[in-house]
C-alpha cells in the first residue's frame, strides 16, 4: 500500500495551504503559455480531450495535443527524451515505459512539485487516487526496483485506470438460473456448463493467440491462483502449483470456449463476446464502452459486470496509462499544474463523464457518473483489488513474455505437457536473468 507516500503528498499539500489561500489564481504567472503534450489513440484520450479545453478556460494555459498510435508514441518518445530540450511538456506511458524511462533519468521526481507552495493544490487528495495505480504506473525505486517501499519515489500519476472484470450474460444466466461466479472453482465449472446449456455458445471469451496474448490471459489467473513469476529473490517460481494451476485454468477456459478460441487475441475474444457468442469475458475494463455500442454489439443492455472472481486471493490486472514531466520538458511547472489538473477530482469526474477511465475511488462511486455508467461502481470495487506486481516490471520481461506465452500457446494447441513446459520457462527465464546480473548478489 502507498500510506506511507500519500501522506507525504497530502502533507506536502497541507504545507503549501497557507501560502496559497492568498494567491488569487495560481495560474496567473502561466497564463498564455502554450504546452505541447503527447498522448496516444486510445477511448481514455479521446474523452481527455473533450475535457482539455475546460483546463484552457479556467487557467489562459494554451494545450497542444500530439496524439499518436501507441506504437509510434513510444518511438517518438524514445527520440525526444534524448534530446538535450525535448518538445513536449507532459507525455502519457504504460508502465513498461516508466521502468525504461525511470533507469534512464528521463522523468521529473515530482516531489519538489508537490513541496511547492505555488504549485501543489492543497485539496488535490492523493489518498483518493487508486492506491494500485499510484504503485504500478507512478512509482520506482522500491521493493524491486519498480514497486513502492521506503526507498522508492513518485515520478507520474495514474490517468486511465484498468483492471480485469467479469462481463457476463445477464439473459442467459436469468434463463438459466446460474449465479454469478465469485470464486475461480464456480468460474471454472460455468466457463463448461454454459457450452452444455447453450449449444453453439462458449463460456468464457479468453485471450489465447500465440505470444503475449496467451501470457496475459495466463497471468489474469497466475495472480488470484496465489502464483508470481519470480519470488522475492527473483527465482522463477512459474512451474509451481499456482503456475500449474493457473494454465490449466486456462487451457480448459479455451477448450470450453466458442469455435476459434484457440487462436483469439483481445479483439477476437472481445468480437466472440459482443457478438453473443460466448457468455462471460475476463478482461480489461477498458472493454466496457463498447458492449451497448449498437454498430459493435448485439447485446446491447443484457451484459452485466463482477469482480475477478477470486482464487486464493483477490487479485485483478493493472493496466493503462500514467502521465508524467519529461526532465527536458520546456515548461516544467505549467506542465505540473496541467498533471495535477487533470488526475483532480473535478477533471476525473469530467473525463469519466466523456467516456474515459477514473483514476480516483471517488469518481467510480460518484452519483452522476454511475447514472450514465452503472457499472462504474463495481469497477471501483475491483481496483480495490488491482495487483501493481500482477507481472515483473523489468527490462527482461518482454523476452521472458515472449517464451511463456509461445510456450502456453503450445499447451493449449498442441497439447503440451504443462509441468514440463513450465519447467522449461523456468529453465530459461533463469538464464536470462543471470545474463542481465540479477543474481550478482546471490553469487
Amino acid at each position: 500500500m502507498l500510506s506511507y507516500l500519500k501522506t507525504t503528498v497530502c502533507a506536502a499539500a497541507g504545507l503549501a495551504m497557507a501560502a496559497t489561500s492568498a494567491i488569487a489564481d495560481p495560474y496567473a504567472d502561466y497564463s498564455g503559455e502554450t504546452l505541447v503534450v503527447n498522448f496516444p489513440a486510445h477511448p481514455h484520450f479521446d474523452a481527455v480531450m473533450k475535457v482539455l479545453p475546460e483546463f484552457t478556460k479556467e487557467t489562459g494555459i494554451n494545450v497542444e495535443v500530439d496524439q499518436l498510435q501507441y506504437l509510434k508514441m513510444r518511438e517518438r518518445q524514445t527520440l525526444e527524451l534524448t534530446k538535450n530540450k525535448g518538445d513536449y511538456d507532459l507525455i502519457a506511458y504504460v508502465v513498461f515505459s516508466k521502468a525504461d524511462y525511470v533507469y534512464a533519468d528521463q522523468l521529473e521526481n515530482l516531489a519538489r512539485y508537490f513541496m511547492n507552495p505555488k504549485l501543489a493544490d492543497p485539496n488535490f487528495d492523493a489518498e483518493d487516487l487508486i492506491d494500485g495505480y499510484v504503485a504500478n504506473i507512478g512509482v520506482a525505486g522500491g521493493k524491486k526496483g519498480y514497486l513502492p517501499g521506503p526507498t522508492g519515489s513518485l515520478f507520474g500519476l495514474p490517468f486511465g485506470s484498468e483492471t480485469s472484470i467479469l462481463g457476463y450474460r445477464k439473459d442467459i444466466f436469468e434463463k438459466h438460473d446460474l449465479k454469478v461466479p465469485e470464486t475461480y472453482d464456480e468460474l471454472l465449472e460455468l466457463a463448461c456448463l454454459i457450452p452444455e446449456l447453450e449449444p453453439g455458445m462458449g463460456g468464457l471469451a479468453s485471450r489465447a493467440a500465440s505470444g503475449h496474448h496467451a501470457s496475459h490471459a495466463f497471468l489474469l489467473h497466475l495472480a488470484p491462483l496465489g502464483g508470481r513469476i519470480f519470488d522475492d529473490e527473483w527465482n522463477p517460481i512459474v512451474d509451481n502449483e499456482a503456475g500449474v494451476k493457473a494454465a490449466e485454468a486456462l487451457k480448459k477456459i479455451v477448450n470450453c470456449g466458442a469455435e476459434g478460441s484457440k487462436t483469439f487475441g483481445f479483439a477476437e475474444a472481445g468480437a466472440s463476446f459482443l457478438q453473443g457468442n460466448s457468455a462471460m469475458f475476463l478482461d480489461s475494463t477498458v472493454f466496457a464502452g463498447q458492449v451497448n455500442n449498437p454498430d459493435k454489439s448485439k447485446v446491447v443492455g443484457k451484459i452485466g459486470w463482477a469482480p475477478h472472481p477470486v482464487g486464493v486471493r483477490a487479485g485483478s490486472q493493472t493496466g493503462g496509462f500514467g502521465i508524467g514531466i519529461p526532465k527536458n520538458a520546456p515548461n516544467k511547472d505549467a506542465a505540473f499544474l496541467l498533471m495535477q489538473w487533470l488526475t483532480s477530482k473535478k477533471a476525473d469526474k469530467l473525463i469519466a463523464l466523456a467516456g474515459g477511465n477514473p483514476s480516483r475511488y471517488s469518481t467510480h462511486s460518484d452519483p452522476e457518473v454511475n447514472e450514465k455508467f452503472p457499472h462504474m461502481e463495481t469497477f471501483g470495487e475491483a481496483l480495490k483489488n488491482a495487483d501493481p506486481d500482477w507481472r515483473p516490471i523489468i527490462p527482461v520481461w518482454g523476452k521472458i513474455n515472449a517464451d511463456l506465452g509461445t510456450t502456453l500457446s503450445k499447451i493449449i494447441v498442441d497439447d503440451f505437457p504443462i509441468q514440463e513446459s513450465l519447467e522449461g520457462v523456468s529453465v530459461r527465464t533463469r538464464a536470462l536473468m543471470d545474463e542481465a546480473g540479477y543474481y550478482t548478489w546471490t553469487q
